[in-house]
């Protein structure tokens, strides 16, 4: 029954499946890449910028779209060309073909263009019975024949379905005809069910919203399997100007249908606030409109739209009443602000007003702590927040730890569970792992946290030594992937029924499903972030954890059989055909600019040089702060809590500064170089000795009529042109010290500033490899020198030459990494180190490749076939057992 209820759901897919099940939350579907709805996308098309119009593209996936909507219906466009090339772009680029795509246009041409060469299962947007059934019908049977989804329009020979009547009419035929007629898979049906704007003035308006959630829950309840979509911000049409009134309308909008059963929707997350976050007079004002409960809501909501914007702020003297309370309420204020200032007195009054000392944790720090996951889980907290919160929580417990000894009883109760966290074999990343640990532990959750680079064998002893209730595994490189699956593969010849909750930047719900969970008949499941740790540790704990566990492993399985039933074998080229078409330079029309400095060079800098290059915004995305710097310091949603951590930033940065606490030191070197072998790049001292080959991938995924399978070595003019040509590695750290600092605050109990000192000496890092890979351009290799170019378009990468890293998109393969240790004696010169896995130590340390031919660009290397990988393996003279472990996750299934 399972595998049959596995197929009713909506399955569409780009490079990777997305899975609609009754259980899905709300899909979002990117709107900017429609020219209808973006004045810069319809620019840069109408320019043939689509290298440029790619980038919203990938802005759009990056920012959480699940699906993206491409429209070229314009009366200047040649609509058709525009799709078709757009499409085939996209193909090219794995960060954004990753999600399927959905073809929006009135014309039905555009769309069989775009059918015929999008990649994956895409969605039609859209069909309707608008030119009568036999058109429908026709167009029907050919999406179902290339495979596609459709939104169905709610619009007839007759005209739109503008009430809840004409709705029912038109999806109830639509269907019929669909499933009976033409055989479409009800599950392939997303019907629009038409938003209209609201508090128009025009009493036929009032009901437009209420009819479209009367009109969703009636089409999940009698239309089987069959979705619900639409365009949101239609909804708030009246209101173009005013931000704060249409942001509003629109959360409260899909907080309905949603609930009401709407699937997806077009919709701009930059126009969305959080539900709960609305204050209490606007909410009543907009939800009067939205659910038609008074006849003057339309008038009332006008009135107060004009003064919404001129609220005050809480006065200092109102910020300390809150010391007035009783102690429940301070030590619930105090935890959720994570003021940590009064919390000993509080807890200290709260104890002597309780039966047993456990009881103050037990009650009074659970119930603020309740609070305080209530409202990160509602997006009404964020992660600093909840962190500052653990701060104060750990100072309390602290405190009532010697009376609790003291009183210990047997059967005292423990806690939500234990679990066991660490970081896999190899890995030294622990950013993401320290702060689910904190929201954990903030959520009553006892963590034993075995730290970094943990061998299986410690994980499985710990976790019987323990008896915990769940792993939690987290890896940052792409060897931990691996590290994870053999783990799983341990615990189950062990037979072990503990669950395993998989996590960090490397990883993936796909991953998880098709590589790890196979290998363990009981539970792995894949975490996004710490927001859903909580609610997943409670899932596997709970009364229904058994129930919850086997859907998690149906999920799984039906996932599993689709992801590895893909026939990809027609969308690549063998590697000897991907070589032929590898990207042409004219090497007659190049001279190659000799370097200032030939060979390796040792450099130090001081820290306060590196602050100007120091890139904010991945900082901000280190606390699940989500937008771009500056920016996002006046973030509507997110820039008060943005600002206060930016604050605790700039004054643990003055410290680091003032006191030195870090060090930065790295080694650079540039050589003469050429391509050989097609994919192989040989560095060479000044008489022309060989010192060391770098080894590079090649795309082999099939590319667009004249776009070429681009390999690094590509960038490198060949020998045989007679050219010497020149490429430099570098390593750089800013990490030494990182770890005795960090300490030091987790054993006063502050995870907040511990997590603070860590994600600091990354940005210091990266600021460091940018600052050396500018003087590289402009002195000391000096093929750039008349470069000025600002720090926001040093961050933009708009600079000449680049420096990829091995690990990363263009070069995934981590085995380079020893051959630039062994070229520029990095442990010996600067005491960086590698894992066995490749990771970086200290790991606060940047390394990576310099190219400098004005041709050069970062490209993704995508999927490739099993025949490089062989070849691979041959070229560095290892088993292709080993090169399959260390591609693993390139290669095309």
């Amino acid at each position: 029954m399972a595998e049959v209820e596995a197929r009713r759901n909506l399955v569409l897919s780009g490079l990777e499946p997305l899975i609609i099940t009754p259980e899905s939350v709300f899909v979002n579907v990117g709107e900017r890449t429609n020219v209808t709805g973006s004045r810069k996308f319809l620019r840069l098309i109408k320019e043939e910028k689509y290298d440029e119009a790619l980038s919203i593209a990938k802005e759009q996936v990056e920012g959480g779209a699940q699906i993206i909507d491409i429209n070229m219906d314009e009366g200047m466009l040649d609509g058709e060309y525009a799709m078709v090339k757009f499409l085939n772009l996209i193909a090219a680029e794995p960060d954004i073909a990753r999600v399927p795509i959905m073809i929006d246009s009135s014309k039905w041409h555009i769309i069989e263009a775009g059918l015929k060469v999008v990649q994956g299962k895409c969605v039609v947007n859209s069909i309707s019975l608008k030119e009568g059934e036999e058109q429908f019908i026709h167009h029907a049977k050919l999406i179902k024949r290339y495979g596609a989804a459709a939104i169905v329009m709610a619009f007839d020979e007759v005209g739109q379905a503008d009430n809840y009547d004409r709705r029912v009419e038109i999806c109830q035929r639509s269907y019929d005809i669909l499933v009976n007629k033409v055989g479409f898979p009800p599950q392939d049906i997303i019907f629009d069910l038409n938003i209209f704007p609201v508090a128009t003035g025009m009493e036929e308006h009032r009901l437009n919203a209420l009819d479209f959630f009367r009109g969703t829950k009636w089409v999940r309840e009698n239309l089987p399997h069959a979705h619900i979509s639409g365009g949101v911000s239609n909804v708030s049409f009246s209101f173009r100007g005013n931000d704060v009134v249409r942001e509003a309308m629109h959360s409260v909008f899909l907080y309905h249908a949603i609930k009401e059963g709407m699937t997806m929707g077009i919709v701009n997350p930059e126009m969305l606030t959080i539900y709960d976050d609305i204050p209490k007079d606007l909410l009543e004002y907009v939800e009067d409109v939205i659910l038609d409960r008074r006849d003057d809501a339309t008038e009332r909501l006008l009135d107060f739209a004009e003064s919404v914007k001129g609220e005050g702020k809480t006065n200092e003297k109102a910020v300390q009443e809150w010391r007035n309370g009783t102690f429940q309420e301070r030590i619930t204020h105090a935890l959720v602000k994570g003021i940590d200032q009064f919390i000993e007195e509080d807890v200290e009054e709260a104890r002597l007003a309780a039966t047993k000392p456990i009881e103050v944790i037990e009650i009074n720090l659970m119930a603020g702590m309740n609070v305080v996951g209530d409202l990160f889980g509602s997006g009404k907290m964020f992660l600093p927040q909840v962190v500052k919160s653990a701060r104060v929580m750990k100072k309390a417990v602290a405190y009532l730890l010697p009376f609790i000894e003291a009183s210990k009883q047997a059967g005292d109760k423990e806690g939500n569970g234990k679990i066991l966290m660490a970081t896999v074999k190899g890995d030294v990343h622990d950013i993401g792992k320290n702060i689910v640990s904190v929201v954990l532990a903030c959520n009553n959750y006892e963590i034993i946290d075995l730290g970094v680079m943990v061998a299986p064998e410690k994980i499985i002893a710990a976790a019987i030594e323990h008896d915990v209730d769940i792993i939690g595994l987290s890896g940052l490189i792409t060897p931990s992937l691996d590290e994870m699956v053999f783990l799983a593969k341990e615990l189950d010849k062990r037979d072990m029924q503990i669950p395993v909750m998989i996590g960090g930047a490397t990883t993936s719900r796909a991953h998880t499903a098709v590589k790890i969970a196979p290998q363990y008949r009981a539970t792995a499941i894949h975490v996004n972030d710490a927001s859903r740790a909580v609610t997943v540790a409670g899932n596997l704990l709970d009364q229904n954890k058994e129930s919850y566990m086997n859907g998690i492993r149906e999920e799984y399985d039906a996932f599993r059989e689709t992801f590895l039933n893909r026939s990809r074998d027609k969308n690549f080229l063998s590697i000897e055909d991907a070589r032929k078409n590898k990207l042409q330079l004219d090497w007659n029309e190049f001279t190659p600019v000799k370097p200032n400095v030939i060979g390796e060079q040792v450099v130090e800098v001081d820290l306060d040089v590196l602050v100007p290059y120091i890139d904010w915004t991945p900082f901000f995305q280190t606390w699940e702060l989500y937008g771009k710097y500056p920016a996002i310091l006046t973030d509507e949603v997110v820039g008060e809590q943005a600002t206060s951590v930016f604050a605790d930033a700039q004054a643990m940065l003055e410290v680091i500064l003032k006191e030195k606490k870090f060090s930065a030191k790295g080694i650079y070197g540039i050589f003469p170089a050429n391509q050989i072998n097609d994919d192989d790049i040989e560095l060479t001292d000044e008489n022309g000795k060989p010192l060391q080959t770098f080894l590079t991938l090649r795309q082999q995924s099939q590319k667009t009529k004249g776009a070429p399978n681009i390999a690094l070595a590509d960038f490198i003019a060949p020998k045989e042109s007679g050219k010497v040509d020149y490429m430099g590695a570098f390593c750089v750290t800013t990490g030494f010290g990182v770890d005795e600092w960090a300490a030091e605050f987790e054993k006063d109990l502050d995870d907040y500033n511990s997590i603070m000192v860590k994600a600091l000496a990354d940005r210091f890092a990266e600021a460091f490899a940018e600052y050396l890979h500018e003087r590289i351009r402009k002195e000391i290799w000096g093929y750039a020198a008349d470069e000025s170019l600002s720090n926001a378009e040093l961050i933009k990468e708009t600079y000449k030459g680049i420096r990829p890293a091995p690990g990363y998109p263009a070069c995934p393969d981590h085995l380079e990494k020893p051959t630039i240790w062994k070229l520029l004696n990095v442990e010996k010169e600067i005491g960086v180190t590698l894992t066995e896995s490749m990771a970086m130590w200290p790991a606060a340390s940047v390394s990576g490749y310099y190219f400098g031919n004005p041709e050069s660009r970062y490209f993704g290397l995508g999927k490739i076939k099993e025949d490089q990988v062989i070849d691979y393996a041959k070229r560095r003279s290892i088993s292709t057992d080993l090169a399959m472990k260390w591609l693993g996750p390139n290669i095309a299934d």
